[in-house]
């Protein structure tokens, strides 16, 4: 059995191989229909590019504390230099074979909103003579690594996946493969097999329950030689079949699932990663399948961080997912930002949630796509509003603030004003109610520096959380 080598402080070093392409969104609004024929005018108001297929695995590596380095065929144009910039952004080190006969497989999709109406494919397959420079290149690099994932969308690059996988069990390097080929053999000898349900099906034949899907996942195992089949079957979860008997099946994690662009790019490279530190086949899944969760809440392709897992997977966070310690706060801001989102600051102790603060709340969310509310201590209320405050400690009021669907985040502060907070936020909208001038607001000048909005917002009169304690005081007297 091949054993993961990266020692357990090191980040490991994870070689990903396979089909990548470009993913344009071109994003805007359509109010008319064409004078030309029956079809809906996109007024394209943003564009964005972001890594697809294997760099998109390479990238969520890099993001979840690996270090990835992505070896690929591009073409020698100005999308293989448009992908690379996208993978610099997440640190991710690239080693292009250049096909000049070929170029760049793109994706171009045209969104509405958060709803595509269209999607234009580019596909370009790589010539045989650049497969065999991507073959040697690989035999020159496989050594220097502690796991190869091959994420196969069936475009070319791994048409000599076998090849690939003698390679690397000749240097003794464990592989992890995403397949997508109908032929079993085809991936013979590789460690993990992380195929999704119809793969599965496709290459093991149909199954009428989980005992025979575990019979077939077996046999297949001690066919092909693999220490792991990893099946995803989307609501369902996933299942472990390893050599030796080991079985498991594992719950999804309940999300609202916006979008499953991707989601098994996420699952391969939170495996990669994870096994690559020495965790067992168990708990990468376990984290695989938290990634996954968070990965299809989100439009489009999304890279999922290391911090962001660790949010969700401790008990507070996943009760309540938008509480965030500052740093789980910031590497949760970097995707709307690098996806031009607008974000929203706006700050209180909301001891006593009213009709005023939902009010508030909502009409501060109106202002942009992602609202962060930084809500203070109990220490810091203390000393706002003497020694019998909060009436409701701070687990207390973060439970409820996040009920509220126009709450994205909350993070705690202890200070006498958000100022620091505020700063680390870098607030596109801040937002105070109430009636004074907005030059008076805590962060006005920082952010209006940046080209920012100060607002402040209607007060609604007769809501106080004050008022409502002065009035239950006055019953308890009478």
């Amino acid at each position: 059995m091949q054993q993961l080598s990266s020692p357990p402080s090191a980040k490991p070093r994870i070689l990903v191989v396979g089909d990548i392409m470009l993913d344009r969104y071109v994003i805007g609004e359509v109010s008319r229909i064409s004078p030309e024929a029956p079809v809906p005018v996109l007024a394209a108001k943003h564009e964005e590019n972001r890594p697809g297929g294997a760099a998109n695995v390479a990238a969520n590596i890099s993001a979840m504390g690996g270090r990835a380095t992505l070896l690929a065929v591009v073409g020698e144009d100005s999308a293989s230099t448009e992908l690379e910039a996208c993978l610099q952004r997440y640190d991710v080190n690239t080693l292009f074979v250049k096909d000049s006969q070929g170029g760049t497989t793109q994706k171009t999709r045209l969104v509405v909103g958060s709803q595509q109406i269209a999607r234009v494919d580019r596909d370009v397959r790589p010539t045989g003579q650049t497969q065999q420079r991507l073959l040697d290149e690989f035999e020159r690099q496989v050594k220097g690594y502690d796991l190869v994932v091959f994420s196969d969308y069936a475009k070319g690059t791994l048409d000599r996946l076998p090849e690939f996988l003698d390679v690397a069990a000749r240097q003794g390097v464990p592989t992890l493969v995403d397949p997508k080929r109908v032929t079993p053999a085809f991936y013979r000898g590789a460690y993990l097999l992380k195929p999704n349900n119809n793969e599965f099906i496709g290459l093991f034949g149909a199954y009428g329950s989980d005992q025979e899907l575990v019979a077939k996942a077996s046999a297949a195992i001690d066919e092909l030689q693999l220490q792991h089949l990893v099946i995803t079957r989307g609501a369902k979860g996933m299942v472990i079949v390893s050599a030796g008997g080991h079985t498991d099946f594992v719950p999804t994690r309940a999300r609202d699932v916006f979008d499953v662009s991707g989601a098994g790019d996420t699952v391969l490279a939170a495996l990669a990663t994870e096994l690559s530190a020495k965790r067992s086949i168990s708990d990468a899944v376990h984290r695989a399948n938290v990634a996954a969760g968070i990965a299809v809440s989100h439009p489009g392709t999304y890279v999922v961080s290391e911090q962001e897992i660790d949010a969700q997977d401790n008990d507070f966070s996943h009760e309540h997912p938008k509480v965030l310690t500052e740093d789980q706060l910031k590497i949760a801001l970097v995707n709307p930002r690098l996806h031009g989102k607008k974000i929203v600051f706006t700050n209180g102790c909301f001891d006593i949630l009213h009709p005023g603060h939902v009010r508030l709340l909502k009409a501060a969310r109106a202002l942009g796509d992602v609202l962060v509310l930084g809500l203070n201590s109990d220490d810091s209320v203390r000393k706002l509003k003497g020694p019998s405050r909060p009436i409701n400690n701070f687990a207390h009021r973060a439970e409820v603030l996040a009920g509220l669907a126009s709450v994205d985040y909350i993070v705690e502060f202890d200070a006498p004003t958000p100022l620091e907070t505020i700063q680390y936020v870098q607030p596109d909208v801040l937002v105070k109610g109430g009636d004074y001038p907005v030059a008076d607001i805590v962060g006005y000048s920082e952010v209006t520096a940046r080209g920012g909005q100060v607002l402040a917002l209607d007060f609604h009169n007769g809501y106080s959380t004050t008022k409502i304690v002065d009035e239950i005081n006055k019953t308890r007297k009478s």
